[in-house]
């Protein structure tokens, strides 16, 4: 069962990817929170009541990679699972490294999301 609770964060300056994302994880029972960049999201102190976040790599300002840093400076244990159009295995590596629980391509599988999520929210 999906934990209705769980605040699912997902940061894209794609307005149709964000959409997306949301209609996914809402349609599966989570409360979701869409930004178009990581300087919104974290005005909007969201973070910190956050269970999961998605984020896109190529972002405006602050890019995935340095989202993923902020977040695990205030959050160490907080899962981060990238979505991008760029499968740089350079950047990927990187992802992993930073602790990112998965990397993903776009277009993204749903099912597989959900499955991600639903795994890290469960070990937590």
């Amino acid at each position: 069962m999906r934990q209705s609770k769980s605040v699912v964060v997902a940061v894209d300056d794609d307005r149709r990817v964000r959409e997306s994302i949301q209609s996914v994880l809402e349609s599966a029972g989570y409360e979701t929170e869409v930004y178009a960049s990581a300087e919104t999201l974290f005005d909007s102190g969201c973070v910190a009541r956050a269970a999961c976040v998605v984020a896109d790599v190529k972002l405006p300002g602050l890019d995935g990679i340095e989202l993923q840093r902020r977040i695990r400076l205030q959050l160490p244990d907080m899962p981060v699972i990238f979505i991008t159009a760029h499968d740089d295995d350079d950047i990927r590596q990187q992802a992993l490294r930073g602790g990112a629980v998965a990397f993903m391509v776009k277009p993204f599988d749903a099912g597989e999301l959900l499955e991600r999520i639903d795994a890290v929210l469960k070990a937590a």
